[in-house]
């Protein structure tokens, strides 16, 4: 009986000791992404699904694309997911990012009052800033240097406009959800992303005004951050995930993601 118990315990502690190593010896890797992939809920789908088919778990920093490309500079990601091309191509172009991959996308709306005070609706960004502008009333920026807050600043340069000069401007320094609050509880006009802004649940009395311009089309990349920079990158484990994303399976897991029916985001890898 004593043998018997000491060998029940000794295969007890081998398995506590097996599974002890297997978890230390799990992968994972930081992600520097922005609050749209993580506050539309996007990640919350797509993650589980990577980590089950790689066994690499994904830890995501949500900033805005600036913040995202400044940490991944440093070092403190070892991959990026973001939707500022222009400046995805410079990350790379300067030595930052192994490769630049296009992953998905969607596109930016104007949010604004139900009542439209500026009288905006349309399929015309610039005409629509013009007319805040003219009509003196409140926009919330991000003014993070996020994505998002490129593309705004592009609409208002292409409607001549100095943000500078533009009465009841207000840059809040925030993410995409804080934005559309404040927005919501001053009834306040704000640029979101169409994901962010489905999956937010105080619209308040706003609703989508601006949207179909072409001008206003959301590209979304991922690259790997470039071992030869910084040594500790877990480049292997990174471009699991660039594979993965990119592949027939993650594509459409970022297709099946919807909203009440709505998708919020469309797969575009083959994209250049």
């Amino acid at each position: 009986m004593i043998r018997r118990h000491t060998k029940i315990a000794s295969w007890m502690i081998a398995a506590l000791m097996s599974a002890g190593f297997t978890a230390a010896q799990a992968e994972s890797i930081v992600m520097a992404s922005t609050t749209s992939t993580e506050q539309s809920g996007l990640f919350k789908q797509l993650l589980p699904a990577f980590t089950k088919d790689t066994g690499v778990e994904v830890k995501v920093i949500a900033v805005g694309t600036g913040q995202a490309l400044d940490t991944a500079r440093r070092g403190d990601a070892d991959v990026l997911f973001v939707h500022d091309q222009p400046a995805e191509e410079k990350f790379v172009a300067e030595g930052h990012g192994v490769k630049r991959f296009p992953v998905m996308y969607n596109d930016f709306v104007l949010i604004g009052p139900k009542n439209d005070p500026a009288k905006t609706q349309g399929k015309d960004i610039t005409e629509a800033l013009k007319k805040i502008s003219g009509a003196k009333a409140e926009f919330i920026s991000r003014g993070d240097k996020s994505g998002t807050h490129s593309a705004e600043l592009r609409y208002w340069k292409a409607a001549g406009l100095d943000v500078a000069n533009v009465p009841n401007y207000k840059a809040c320094g925030c993410g995409m959800g804080p934005a559309l609050n404040m927005a919501s509880s001053a009834n306040s006009y704000v640029l979101s992303d169409r994901a962010t802004w489905l999956n937010f649940k105080n619209p308040g009395d706003l609703s989508i005004l601006v949207e179909g311009d072409q001008r206003m089309f959301n590209q979304y990349g991922v690259m790997v951050v470039n071992p030869a920079k910084h040594a500790h990158v877990k480049a292997d484990a990174a471009q699991k995930f660039v594979d993965w994303i990119v592949s027939d399976k993650g594509q459409k897991a970022i297709a099946d993601y919807k909203i009440n029916g709505q998708q919020l985001f469309f797969p575009n890898a083959n994209a250049k």
